[in-house]
């Protein structure tokens, strides 16, 4: 007799399983594991992806705050200079003379105001002293002095201070009280 050549479906499926069982895997678990894999690999990317989009948007912020702030504050050297030009300035119109060209000192006059009012423009303000209490984030004391005012009030302004946008650009020098004498009789 001859054995049948053709094997019935009940053989072919026990072969299938004999042979996923000596692999170890089954075609649809192997599948699985692979899904998972890339799942697990594109849920990593993403989660890069976003890290770098956001580094990348803190960059951009970080940048403009900093051109910015250069803009702003990168003339502080030449603000400092100009200063000294308006010290200049006042210095020559407190020794004008008074019987001096009243045209001249006039003239003087505008000029100073017109470097104030440039200046203030661009962010440079006088820091006000007068009957101020010391603060030494914008003074320096040159010294103390006794008087009517208490202790630790500006009571002269030797050099005017200025900050630029609200940052010191030169302290104002000043003398402070050390506050009334007492005479004992």
């Amino acid at each position: 007799m001859q054995e049948n050549q053709n094997p019935s479906p009940e053989q072919t499926a026990q072969e299938n399983s004999s042979e996923a069982n000596a692999t170890g895997t089954t075609a649809p678990n192997a599948t699985t594991e692979t899904t998972l894999e890339l799942e697990k690999k594109l849920k990593e990317a993403e989660q890069k992806h976003v890290y770098l989009y956001a580094e990348f948007e803190n960059f951009k912020k970080r940048a403009l705050r900093e051109q910015q702030e250069t803009i702003k504050f990168g003339w502080k050297n030449v603000a400092a200079g100009l200063l000294e030009v308006l010290d200049n300035f006042e210095r020559a119109l407190t020794f004008a003379k008074p019987d001096g060209d009243p045209d001249l000192v006039s003239g003087l006059k505008m000029v100073s105001q017109q470097f104030k009012s440039v200046l203030e423009k661009q962010g440079v303000t006088e820091i006000q002293t007068a009957d101020q209490a010391f603060n030494p984030e914008l003074h320096e004391a040159v010294g103390q002095i006794p008087s009517e005012k208490a202790a630790g009030i500006i009571v002269q302004e030797h050099q005017k201070g200025y900050t630029l946008h609200g940052r010191l650009l030169r302290p104002s020098r000043v003398l402070i009280s050390t506050g009334p004498t007492n005479s004992v009789h």
